[in-house]
């Protein structure tokens, strides 16, 4: 039963810099490793990359600065593409043809809900529930 003014639960990211970004998350599914992205995600405003429940614990995420070419990365390598993607898999990135980049790890302690927040200094984005 929903009510009213109840928390809805997600995984946001909200951009806080002046220019376009663009998010690719990465999580554990029933398949396996999946990636996904691109969420453009406009200056000071947030998206929605995983709506309702979280599943998981862990969440990796990698972001662009569409203009500046900053990057908001980590140490989990994992697939991309060019292009809107959904990969299943974080091996042989290259030989299946994708990209293959670096994402930050997020421990949501099994919170239904999660917002990262990007900084105009990458490498600094706090992570809140």
């Amino acid at each position: 039963m929903a009510f009213a003014g109840s928390a809805h639960a997600d995984f946001r990211v909200c951009n806080g810099t002046q220019n376009l970004v663009g998010v690719a998350i990465g999580y554990r599914s029933k398949e396996g490793w999946i990636s996904e992205g691109w969420w453009q995600v406009p200056a000071t405003t947030c998206a929605t990359l995983i709506e309702g429940e979280l599943q998981s614990r862990y969440y990796y995420l990698y972001a662009e600065d569409a203009a500046r070419g900053g990057r908001w990365t980590g140490d989990v390598n994992m697939c991309v593409a060019e292009n809107e993607f959904k990969i299943v898999g974080v091996n042989d990135c290259f030989a299946r043809g994708h990209q293959q980049m670096g994402f930050k790890e997020y421990d949501t302690g099994r919170q239904g809900s999660w917002m990262v927040q990007l900084s105009d200094t990458p490498g600094t984005q706090e992570s809140q529930n």
